[in-house]
């Protein structure tokens, strides 16, 4: 059997309209563990509505990376990622 090696950077929308950015190696298991309040005090407290955003890494370098930078931006830089898929 082939292990998973890739990563996810993920951006979901909370509730209350705030955005929480993450990374994963399985996208649809972490999803799921947000929506049932296991997946972190953030989400747990704030409840999350939807996947809005994802992107694809082969190294959990590379999507700590991107994580990191993605969390440091404005609001309205992470709503021009979700929409036109950049910055």
């Amino acid at each position: 059997m082939k292990k998973n090696n890739n990563w996810y950077v993920y951006i979901l929308q909370c509730k209350n309209g705030s955005l929480y950015t993450g990374i994963t190696s399985n996208l649809k298991r972490r999803f799921q563990e947000h929506k049932e309040g296991r997946g972190g005090r953030y989400t747990k407290l704030f409840k999350i509505n939807n996947l809005i955003y994802y992107e694809k890494y082969s190294k959990k370098e590379e999507a700590t990376k991107r994580k990191r930078q993605i969390k440091g931006w404005c609001r309205k830089k992470k709503e021009n990622l979700i929409k036109y898929g950049r910055p």
